[in-house]
């Protein structure tokens, strides 16, 4: 195994059965991948592609029908791996009368975490997630965002080596959805390892290392986004401010020496940026209010690991975070 994969599958296979034993649906066909540590690893494609199913089986829910599964150097039904592995399902199955306190206290004990530093994770954990203020509210009056909220903290509760997040911005609002990809980026930096899988797939663009797309159980397409989405056949000249006249001369050259007339536009924000900006400068104006708060800095157990990015970004973790209603500075 390498030794910088977390995960590693070689022809991952998986066929259910009917009644009688006979071959039913192949939801995998020979799925091979290894996702390395500090990564964040996307697994997209449609409804039935057989994304659930690689997840169950990294979880030890399911057991292939063939091919060769390891993940953190053991095979994934290794009871011992467990306490390394965090998990936000796609659903946050929660007991509706616990209070989100006692929720993390319960998956904390589960942990085995002794009850001074459950105190402390669970402390963080909401300050993280923004419910402190929330912390003795039952969980099933809370809506499907703050239940997502919580269920992400519950999934950090054992400071995991891996953490496999399904569809983890569902429910979230705008600014909800940035401060979840921020803190994917600081798990990753901070060498964690994350899968995701999500049907949103800007959010996916925003934070994936690297992707794999999945069809009817086969692999279509993986490599690095960057690459993925590159189109090399075409180039963009962008240019600031450019003075009178400059633009009909460089498009005139341009049509000199390709021979076709150059498409020319102006570059836009997505519009998760426009909404961001245009609620900084609500708060800049004096309207505070619950949605437009900014994030605290991650919870400090999470920070033990050696930071390491295969992004190349120079903003400190902390800060990144605590910027999360200002748009990026072009």
């Amino acid at each position: 195994m390498n030794a910088d994969a977390v995960i590693e599958a070689v022809g991952l296979t998986k066929i259910f059965l009917d009644f009688w034993r006979r071959p039913r649906v192949r939801a995998l066909d020979g799925f091979t991948f290894d996702v390395r540590r500090g990564e964040v690893f996307g697994l997209l494609g449609p409804n039935g592609s057989g994304k659930s199913t690689t997840i169950k089986l990294l979880l030890g829910l399911l057991r292939p029908t063939s091919g060769r599964l390891i993940v953190l150097g053991r095979p994934p039904t290794d009871v011992r791996i467990k306490a390394r592995i965090g998990y936000l399902p796609e659903e946050s199955y929660l007991y509706p009368f616990l209070t989100a306190e006692e929720t993390l206290d319960f998956f904390g004990r589960l942990f085995g975490l002794p009850s001074a530093e459950r105190r402390r994770r669970i402390d963080q954990l909401l300050d993280m997630t923004g419910l402190t203020a929330a912390r003795r509210r039952r969980v099933g009056e809370f809506s499907k965002g703050m239940a997502r909220r919580v269920g992400l903290a519950q999934a950090l509760i054992n400071d995991p080596d891996l953490v496999i997040l399904d569809e983890p911005t569902s429910g979230l609002d705008p600014i909800g959805c940035r401060q979840m990809k921020e803190l994917i980026r600081i798990l990753a930096r901070r060498g964690k390892t994350v899968v995701l899988s999500s049907h949103l797939l800007a959010d996916v663009e925003d934070v994936a290392d690297r992707i794999a797309i999945l069809y009817a159980g086969r692999l279509q397409a993986m490599g690095a986004v960057a690459e993925l989405l590159e189109e090399r056949e075409r180039c963009r000249l962008t240019l600031s401010h450019p003075p009178p006249g400059a633009l009909e001369r460089l498009c005139e050259v341009a049509r000199e020496l390709t021979g076709a007339d150059p498409e020319v536009d102006h570059p836009r924000m997505d519009l998760e940026t426009y909404f961001l900006a245009v609620v900084r400068r609500a708060r800049e104006t004096g309207g505070e209010g619950t949605a437009s708060r900014e994030a605290p800095a991650v919870a400090s157990y999470l920070a033990g690991g050696q930071e390491c990015s295969a992004k190349n970004d120079n903003a400190t973790p902390d800060d990144r975070l605590r910027h999360l209603v200002e748009p990026p500075r072009s």
